[in-house]
């Protein structure tokens, strides 16, 4: 089967169309469809581009029963054609991978020597001061969740319904898919085509409710 790989929707229309799909229908996602949707997942930033994720494609039926199972017996778990379980790796802060990162800069020729060695000596220090989150793995798991969502709208783009989950226990879930204690579970992310309608679109907050200008105390105001 050849599979077109343009997105059907645009950007906005994406971002604008994409729910949380309760159920799902048993049609499969075309693998280069699934591809780029991890891809192109893979693109979101991270700090100092460190790339903390790292995802559990689940697809065979026995995985995703047994993965239903550890999910509060959650249905979109079992129905979905493709379950990621969505992880963070805490060993990402550590100089192995930042030399691994160097080297990626390295290999497209964007890495001064300057600049490796400012990663070298600052990475490790700011993951010990670590001034703006109380654990590794909440660092790890704020830039997992980037990639979780630049998934959710590259597969919107291409017709594909997700729902990213909470409802999971996570030791289980860890013994089950052989998990290392170094890595967290951020989310589980069904994928795959809404066999349901959607629920009617909750609303959304104004933004000036939730942005203010220039502190906390000003709302925002914009023309």
């Amino acid at each position: 089967m050849v599979v077109e790989m343009h997105p059907y929707i645009g950007l906005v229309e994406a971002i604008k169309q994409r729910r949380a799909a309760r159920s799902f229908s048993s049609d499969r996602i075309p693998e280069a469809i699934l591809q780029e949707i991890l891809e192109l997942g893979i693109q979101a930033p991270s700090g100092f581009n460190l790339q903390p994720w790292r995802f559990i494609v689940v697809r065979e039926q026995e995985n995703k029963d047994k993965l239903q199972a550890c999910a509060f017996n959650q249905r979109q778990v079992g129905e979905a054609p493709v379950v990621l379980i969505c992880c963070s790796d805490r060993c990402a802060t550590k100089m192995e991978n930042i030399i691994s990162v160097i080297h990626l800069g390295e290999d497209v020729v964007t890495m001064t020597d300057s600049y490796a060695n400012y990663l070298r000596s600052s990475i490790p220090e700011f993951f010990v001061n670590h001034p703006s989150f109380d654990t590794i793995e909440a660092w790890t798991n704020r830039h997992a969740m980037l990639a979780v969502g630049y998934m959710m709208i590259v597969a919107k783009s291409f017709g594909i319904d997700s729902c990213p989950m909470e409802g999971f226990v996570s030791t289980q879930v860890k013994e089950a898919f052989q998990i290392p204690d170094e890595v967290d579970i951020c989310c589980l992310l069904a994928l795959g085509y809404a066999k349901e309608p959607f629920k009617g679109y909750g609303g959304r907050f104004p933004i000036e409710k939730v942005c203010f200008n220039e502190s906390y105390s000003k709302p925002l105001k914009l023309s």
